[in-house]
């Protein structure tokens, strides 16, 4: 796997349209910017090509405004946790490279249900783009397809299941869990439990799946006293830990889904006389600063958070600026890296 899998196809201009339509280049224009000088007939051919092409204009963002805003919209879930935030760092510093400022708003839903009212505030406010980063896209593409305005600036999904009707930046969950545990065999672990996040977060599903999967690969059972559900927070590790030793009690690895509970489970074993990496190999996953200096230090899967919020901003950036063109979705994985260190250094 490359370190970015990107699948692109070739842009369509207002050029490209007009010959698809038999119509003038200006004629595209106008309807791309709703001016009323255009026959109903033709303004119906014109929209439905553009509709069937699976492409928005992004000169429908300006013709909200009777200015440029400068203005990028972000609807964001789980602030927090600290993750989220090393993400909206990335959009952050983007933004002020490029000039632009931000309009932030929290999806308190971990499920996505109608965001409809917070994209229209956003338009209200005339944001020229929308970066939506809350959980979990894809278990409701129809419902996006249908309510998202008709009238809508540019919209990235990012954290969210590669879709080829919107562009979508993500992280390679599911293959950063499957190298976790597959270096938790690799030390000789047999018997790996697995502290999930909240399983209505798309990450932790991914997560789970890919634990699940590399068990089966190998030959290893599956028990359903070897997982337990978290909340991302490091009191759920201090306490699903015990709980886990006490219901698996040949519990030789665990892979835990992120960096925080983990340290929770670090922070238990340490008090309790759990020797790690001895009696249990441990892996998380974020690769948060502060595990780096705990005792064992933690062996985590490292993700380009930062990155993929900066890549978010330059792309929407890029559409907004392009103003005679049309874009097509693209969608993007990033890759994750494991890091191994002490909680998981056992002798081969």
């Amino acid at each position: 796997m490359t370190a970015m899998q990107q699948r692109s196809k070739p842009k369509i201009t207002i050029r490209d349209i007009a010959r698809g339509c038999d119509v003038s280049v200006q004629t595209v224009s106008r309807v791309i910017n709703n001016r009323p000088d255009v026959s109903s007939v033709t303004r119906e051919k014109i929209e439905s090509f553009i509709a069937k092409s699976g492409y928005r204009p992004n000169a429908v963002a300006r013709s909200l405004v009777s200015r440029r805003s400068q203005t990028l919209g972000v609807i964001i879930g789980g602030l927090r946790y600290i993750s989220v935030g090393y993400t909206l760092n990335g959009i952050n510093e983007a933004c002020k490279k490029a000039g632009y400022s931000l309009m932030i708003t929290e999806f308190l839903e971990t499920e996505s249900t109608d965001i409809s009212p917070l994209i229209l505030t956003m338009v209200e406010k005339q944001v020229e783009g929308i970066i939506y980063a809350a959980p979990d896209l894809n278990d409701n593409v129809a419902f996006f397809q249908a309510h998202l305005p008709v009238a809508c600036p540019p919209i990235i999904f990012i954290k969210s299941q590669p879709n080829e009707k919107f562009t979508t930046i993500s992280i390679d969950n599911y293959g950063g869990a499957c190298k976790a545990v597959e270096h938790l065999i690799e030390v000789g672990c047999r018997h790996i439990g697995h502290i999930s996040g909240p399983l209505s977060w798309l990450e932790a599903r991914e997560r789970k799946q890919g634990w699940k999967d590399t068990l089966r690969k190998h030959g290893l059972k599956l028990h359903d006293a070897s997982c337990f559900e978290g909340d991302w927070t490091g009191g759920s590790g201090i306490e699903l830990f015990p709980r886990l030793l006490q219901r698996y009690p040949n519990l030789d690895g665990l892979f835990v889904s992120n960096d925080e509970m983990a340290m929770g489970v670090i922070r238990y074993a340490n008090s309790n006389g759990v020797r790690i990496p001895e009696d249990v190999a441990i892996a998380g996953f974020d690769n948060q600063k502060e595990g780096a200096f705990l005792t064992p230090s933690l062996t985590t899967v490292s993700h380009p958070l930062r990155e993929m919020g900066k890549l978010a901003t330059n792309t929407i950036i890029s559409i907004i600026e392009n103003e005679d063109e049309l874009y097509q979705p693209i969608q993007i994985t990033l890759e994750t890296n494991l890091i191994v260190r002490e909680s998981s250094s056992r002798p081969r």
